[in-house]
């Protein structure tokens, strides 16, 4: 049996103030002071000690034997997004709100800790991670990383929102779940002139049209389209007059992949690119390529525990998932261990999928009893009834 059903029963509108209380008072990367104080005073109010991070934000908890332990990790900020849900726990701060589920995610492992912690005894280790700025890059993870979180710890799991998937269904693959994402940035300069006399200066706008369809296209005749790499732009800014050549101009845009050595050769092949397609033009330019994250790739023994817990929920929980093509940073505690994200389905079953990052995001909050159960399950490795 899970205790977590127990305690569920006997506490689940702790669940919802907890989700409620950080939901309307979101806090921005590496500025979660108020909910890291929760995290702490909720921990340490069941008998534990966690250790506040040294940015003075995230905390980690150790509950159990010492030696090996798995970890379980949940994400922290909110987005610099003004939320328009007209829920009556709506975010009380202006251009900031929890449009992803960072607060489900926070509340899912506070509760997955105090339910532990009620145990006697676990049957390893466990490290409970709550990580500070994802949302940024570089994110958090990388300073936990540095910091030694992952030291001991042989895998590492995750849940993540999914408002695709309706609630008591959690979706997991083997592989990769979502996708690197890199940030490219193009500076072009030229002489400028006239617009009637092309030839004798560096048609920069011309250059830049060149880079805009040229480089998206000749990246897909250069990577395996199995890779589901995609570059795509997001701003092109050039020129004011209509009949003069500008001398500057900027595009700015993204590289995402789902392989992981595809993403080590990406930015030597987006460099190559531009600069052949520019070499003709006689416009001077300046590549800022900016690596994000890799892809998080679920190990495949870790994704079969994680499936194993999921089995907890019955028979019809576990779900398929596709890959994303957003990014994730949890992928950086990937570089150094194995593990597995899953997908939380926190769809209601009524009404429009909204998707997260949107301002009218929000979630059908049974999902955080769904989420406790299985991290929890998680944790002290129990099957599901067909592995009992």
């Amino acid at each position: 049996m899970n205790p977590a059903d127990a305690w569920i029963d006997a506490h689940g509108a702790d669940l919802v103030a907890w989700r409620r209380r950080i939901h309307a008072h979101p806090e921005l990367a590496r500025q979660e002071f108020a909910t890291t104080a929760l995290v702490v005073d909720t921990l340490r109010a069941v008998g534990l000690s966690p250790t506040v991070m040294p940015g003075g934000t995230g905390v980690v908890c150790d509950i159990g034997p010492a030696g090996p332990r798995i970890a379980l990790r949940a994400d922290m900020d909110a987005l610099p997004l003004t939320e328009f849900t007209g829920a009556e726990y709506s975010s009380t701060v202006p251009g900031v709100s929890h449009a992803c589920g960072h607060d489900a995610h926070t509340t899912v492992l506070l509760a997955t800790g105090v339910v532990l912690a009620s145990l006697p005894s676990l049957p390893h280790g466990v490290r409970l991670i709550f990580q500070p700025a994802e949302e940024v890059m570089p994110g958090g993870a990388l300073d936990l990383v540095a910091a030694g979180v992952l030291d001991g710890v042989t895998q590492i799991h995750a849940l993540h929102c999914d408002p695709r998937l309706e609630v008591g269904k959690v979706g997991i693959r083997v592989g990769a779940i979502t996708s690197a994402a890199d940030t490219v940035e193009l500076r072009l300069h030229s002489a400028g002139g006239h617009t009637s006399r092309p030839h004798l200066t560096s048609d920069l706008v011309y250059a830049l049209g060149s880079v805009v369809t040229a480089l998206p296209g000749l990246l897909s005749r250069r990577v395996d389209p199995r890779t589901s790499t995609v570059m795509v732009w997001g701003a092109v800014v050039a020129g004011q007059a209509p009949n003069a050549i500008p001398q500057t101009g900027m595009l700015t845009g993204t590289v995402r992949t789902g392989d992981h050595q595809t993403w080590e050769l990406l930015e030597p092949l987006v460099r190559e690119i531009v600069a052949g397609v520019l070499a003709p033009t006689g416009v001077k330019f300046e590549v800022d390529y900016r690596r994000g994250v890799p892809p998080v790739v679920n190990d495949e023994h870790a994704t079969r525990r994680f499936e194993a817990a999921i089995r907890t929920l019955g028979p019809d929980a576990l779900a398929d998932t596709a890959q994303s093509g957003g990014g994730e940073d949890f992928s950086w505690y990937l570089e150094h261990v194995p593990g597995a994200m899953a997908r939380l389905g926190v769809w209601s079953g009524h009404g429009p999928q909204l998707d997260i990052h949107q301002p009218t995001f929000d979630l059908d909050e049974r999902a955080l009893a769904v989420g406790t159960r299985v991290m929890t399950a998680l944790a002290l490795g129990l099957d599901g009834p067909e592995h009992a």
